[in-house]
């Protein structure tokens, strides 16, 4: 089986890297409750980490890793197409020399994490091109439902059992200023 080249915004790589490695995470908090106990809360999947080490060989290999040098040097994501793992948003975040000065030789590492875009636009949605809130929706709209947080709960399992998607549901709550933290006995808008 022949893999496609490994590419990143403009730069694609001449042979693909030695080794890659792809790391998922879950995030899990542990909440003491009284008289020894305690409590799991799933607070969800962090980014994806696809880090890796390869080498140029041959006339040119400084050159080459210039060029990946240069895409570094771009702040914004861009498209990451692995020969294996599906294509995904991700930020180029760390990218190393590892060895003695060779003179045709260069081996390097590299890590990109996923990016997940959704938080943004949802945010972006609530600010007015200004930066002030959005105006008031004037429109009439169905009666507002409520849901009042219990132990155990995150803006995830909320809007699952409510059949919303999590940007509706953060969208209806712009007092929550980060989705990943919310009390029990708060109060969340569902509808």
């Amino acid at each position: 089986m022949t893999l496609s080249p490994m590419r990143f915004k403009s730069y694609v790589w001449p042979h693909n890297p030695r080794a890659c490695e792809l790391e998922f995470r879950r995030i899990v908090r542990s909440h003491k409750v009284p008289f020894g106990a305690y409590a799991l809360q799933d607070m969800g999947r962090t980014n994806r980490v696809l880090s890796g080490v390869g080498e140029f060989a041959g006339p040119g290999a400084y050159d080459e890793f210039k060029r990946l040098a240069t895409v570094f040097y771009d702040n914004t994501p861009g498209i990451l197409v692995h020969p294996v793992w599906q294509i995904s948003r991700a930020y180029f975040v760390s990218l190393s020399l590892n060895q003695e000065p060779s003179e045709n030789f260069v081996s390097y590492a590299f890590e990109f994490w996923e990016c997940f875009d959704e938080y943004s636009a949802a945010l972006t949605k609530l600010s007015s091109p200004s930066g002030g809130a959005a105006p008031a929706n004037t429109t009439p709209t169905s009666e507002k439902k409520w849901y009042t947080v219990v132990s155990g709960d995150c803006l995830w399992n909320i809007a699952a059992k409510n059949g919303i998607s999590l940007n509706a549901l953060i969208s209806l709550n712009p007092q929550i200023k980060n989705p990943n933290l919310i009390y029990a006995g708060d109060s969340i808008r569902i509808a």
